[in-house]
């Protein structure tokens, strides 16, 4: 742009980039005046596990790029995460920001979670305080602590400030451990906290200018603030592109309360046969809704259509000499009398087999007694 012309410093079109700016006031591109540089912007990414930090790749794997929401600024990751490991990645529009992030002499603590499978005492992980050399090369300190054991799987936090390439696994498998899951949770004072998995959240500028001042400073303020996605249009919601007001909501309708009676009643509807009604030219048979049976108990005499029943019960007559009701005899006639008259009772006829002899009757022989005098003795 400078070799063409085209920039120019109060009104002078400078010929060489070697000039020295104190400030771009009177600095004009084309005639335009050059805008301020934009405050530095730094995100907060819950990377899940399977994707690649790169713009794009060659083997058509999904990066972090595929799953950002749309309307962001141009980002650019702040160190590199690989495909297997999770956790919190920074992205800033800001290349300086960026390598002040990245560089070990800042000093930025990365913090880490990492769940191992194999054999290991807290006396081995606090050798590599003093760092440790794998295959030629050299790697810083690391302050090692570990977390909770369940089996031979065991939860390790780790803490260093160097970030190289697969340095907690190969550490790790150094010590003779298989990492299974590695998680990234702090870098620097930004920490991941609650950020769902796929999230993506804006660090507040006065936090970002406090970073600056102080790289190692602990804590990162507030909570990041979430970018929201793109919603469909196509769903009943609303695009924020369009220019049209939203439209008021309907107001929710009252929850209906359901009753025991209400119930009742919908169990009976929903369990009931349903009355097909006759197709001309198909039913000969008109189906008509079936009359109630009335029981016994159901009928009711309507009023002067039944005939009077006779009383045939038995009357009852007052006996004075048993000074209560007794049941009245019905009246007989002559030949009822002759009928129902029992004949007299014929006198008995004595027993033949045996006599009868005038006087006292004869006694028969009594047989002997037998009194018990004691448990084994008798005595007639």
């Amino acid at each position: 742009m400078i070799a063409e012309g085209r920039v120019a410093l109060n009104g002078v079109v400078l010929d060489t980039p070697a000039t020295i700016l104190t400030s771009l006031a009177g600095v004009t591109v084309d005639g335009e005046p050059v805008e301020a540089p934009a405050a530095a912007r730094l995100f907060l990414y819950h990377k899940p596990p399977g994707l690649l930090v790169t713009e794009r790749d060659p083997a058509g794997r999904p990066t972090i790029y595929d799953r950002l929401p749309e309307g962001l600024p141009r980002l650019v990751p702040v160190g590199r995460l690989d495909l297997a490991t999770e956790g919190l990645l920074l992205l800033t529009t800001d290349g300086e920001l960026k390598r002040q992030l990245e560089l070990p002499a800042t000093g930025v603590e990365r913090a880490y979670r990492a769940r191992a499978y194999g054999p290991i005492t807290q006396e081995q992980l606090e050798e590599l305080i003093h760092g440790v050399e794998i295959e030629g090369v050299r790697y810083g300190a690391i302050d090692a602590n570990l977390e909770r054991r369940t089996g031979a799987n065991v939860w390790i936090e780790l803490i260093l400030t160097e970030g190289k390439n697969r340095e907690v696994r190969r550490v790790l498998e150094y010590l003779g451990l298989k990492v299974s899951r590695l998680i990234r949770t702090r870098y620097g004072p930004f920490v991941l906290g609650d950020l769902p998995v796929g999230e993506i959240g804006e660090i507040k500028q006065h936090d970002v200018v406090a970073f600056r001042k102080d790289p190692t400073r602990k804590g990162g303020g507030e909570a990041p603030k979430l970018v929201e996605k793109p919603r469909p249009a196509g769903r009943g919601r609303i695009n924020p592109n369009e220019s049209t007001a939203p439209t008021s909501l309907p107001k929710p309708r009252p929850v209906r309360r359901i009753t025991k009676a209400t119930a009742n009643r919908a169990d009976k509807e929903a369990f009931a046969e349903p009355v097909r009604q006759a197709q001309p030219g198909r039913d000969p048979v008109v189906l008509t809704k079936a009359t109630k049976v009335k029981r016994f108990y159901d009928a009711k005499p309507k009023a002067g259509t039944a005939a009077p029943v006779a009383d045939t019960r038995p009357k009852r007559v007052f006996n004075p000499e048993l000074g209560r009701n007794v049941r009245a005899k019905p009246p007989r006639d002559a030949k009822s009398a002759e009928r129902t008259e029992r004949p007299e009772r014929a006198e008995r006829a004595p027993n033949k087999s045996t006599p009868r002899t005038p006087g006292k009757a004869l006694a028969r022989p009594s047989k002997p007694r037998t009194v018990k005098t004691h448990k084994s003795r008798t005595r007639k």
